[in-house]
């Protein structure tokens, strides 16, 4: 039987979990795979009732391969863990930095999910996608006019991250409507992740010194423009402890213990999201309904403490519940050995639709899609194709004999893959399918070399 959930989404036998599969992958990385992979009768991954092979020969490859099934499993057990776990009223936002486009936040808004966005670009997705205001946050360290505007005409949700930001939307507010707004906090928490993701503490460009509290409060307190719902915090990405989650909630419940004194109505707790996810076999982060659990009981811990009614509580869980839901599959090319050291397999992709192993020395796992019954025999280096001698996917990835056609797929590449994906040595980005009870449907449209030069202007004393 095959064992393919992701780390976070519980195969607890619930009624969200697909039917165990009758096959077998042969596969030291099977259980990194979605929910819905298994071994069809050409001996091939199928995910979502889809042949893997059979989708790289319609839409080509690279590809992203979005599993529904997997993706509305993680939405509903952060839903159905907070309904759980917390008395009081819950809020499940989309982090949708992660991977933001119409389908996935339609997929989330679906399964009553608000979206969390950091652009007048991710809003403006997000509410293309038939999202409703209500569920909408705006995060930002500099948003801009145009998006705070954006956001006012739109009634969204603004979360106010500094000074200045905080004094515009107090002069934008002036004569209408109180804008709904709550204050992102730097909660000074350490968390063991890689430094770039970090952002709860106090060295970070997100949020207001805790030591400014007062006086952000009593600014507030004196804009009667402004309609200060809750307080926001967050400590970083891909986080394995609980702990430090534990430490942010009863934080975060003494600052609205804090927010009280100035006669603020602070009805809403955001804590943020992290929850790392599984992409190798030894990582071993919570599973959802663990950290849901943690966070929901320390917060009614603290606010019985204070005496202190139970907040909306909210949370951001991005890298979660998409990474898992998506491979990448390529096309293999060419290959180079070099005895006694290594032997490079190349695809026909690489840093430009995920730049998080060059970025982060990210680690992935990888499987042949056409051939999940062999044996693994070789240790390779998956390299990509661009112009760098760091455009390297994956260092000693173990795979059966790999031959030019063979599809290689790499694994939980739903977050922060396409979303920071790019056009370097002009490479069109890639397309991206749903699939679903063996329908695939396209979701991005895969660039053509006229879409790279679409914004290019050549000044009439530059042509030949």
């Amino acid at each position: 039987m095959v064992s393919t959930h992701p780390v976070g989404v519980q195969n607890t036998g619930t009624q969200y979990l697909p039917e165990q599969n009758t096959s077998t992958i042969i596969s030291p990385n099977q259980e990194l795979l979605p929910l819905t992979a298994k071994i069809n009768g050409e001996g091939n991954l199928e995910i979502g009732g889809c042949d893997v092979a059979t989708l790289v020969e319609q839409f080509g490859s690279p590809l992203y391969i979005l599993d529904e099934e997997t993706l509305r499993t993680a939405c509903r057990q952060y839903r159905d863990s907070f309904q759980k776990y917390y008395p009081g009223e819950s809020q499940v936002l989309y982090a949708s930095k992660a991977w933001n486009c119409l389908a996935v936040c339609a997929i989330a808004g679906s399964e009553g999910l608000g979206i969390d966005v950091v652009s007048g670009g991710e809003l403006y997705t997000a509410l293309t996608a038939g999202v409703s205001p209500a569920k909408i946050y705006l995060h930002g360290n500099n948003k801009s006019l145009e998006e705070l505007r954006l956001a006012i005409d739109a009634d969204v949700t603004i979360v106010v991250d500094n000074w200045y930001e905080l004094r515009t939307l107090a002069n934008l507010a002036q004569g209408e409507q109180p804008i709904r707004m709550m204050l992102r906090l730097t909660p000074g928490i350490e968390c063991h992740t890689h430094e770039y993701i970090r952002t709860g503490h106090l060295d970070s460009k997100f949020g207001f010194d805790p030591n400014d509290l007062n006086d952000v409060f009593q600014f507030v307190s004196q804009q009667p423009s402004l309609n200060c719902v809750g307080l926001h915090a967050h400590i970083g990405s891909q986080i394995f402890e609980r702990q430090p989650h534990r430490d942010l909630a009863a934080v975060m419940v003494q600052w609205l213990r804090d927010a009280s004194k100035y006669g603020l109505n602070v009805t809403e707790l955001n804590v943020g999201g992290g929850l790392g996810i599984k992409y190798v076999e030894s990582d071993d982060p919570p599973s959802i309904d663990e950290w849901v659990k943690a966070i929901c009981e320390v917060v009614q811990q603290a606010c019985a403490a204070e005496n202190l009614p139970l907040p909306k509580l909210l949370s951001e869980p991005g890298r979660s519940l998409i990474a898992t839901s998506c491979v990448t599959a390529y096309t293999i090319g060419s290959t180079k050995t070099i005895p006694d050291i290594r032997t490079y397999v190349s695809i026909d992709g690489g840093m430009s639709d995920n730049p998080r192993p060059i970025t982060y020395q990210s680690v992935y796992r990888a499987v042949i899609a056409n051939k999940l019954s062999a044996p693994h025999t070789e240790i390779v280096t998956v390299a990509g194709k661009h112009c760098e001698s760091g455009d390297i996917l994956i260092k000693n990835a173990q795979l059966p004999k790999t031959e030019p056609g063979d599809i290689l797929v790499v694994m939980a590449t739903g977050a922060y893959n396409y979303s920071m994906a790019s056009n370097y040595n002009r490479l069109p980005r890639p397309a991206a399918v749903v699939v679903a009870n063996g329908e695939a449907n396209l979701i991005l449209q895969r660039e053509t070399y006229q879409d790279l030069i679409r914004q290019d202007r050549l000044p009439e004393r530059l042509k030949n």
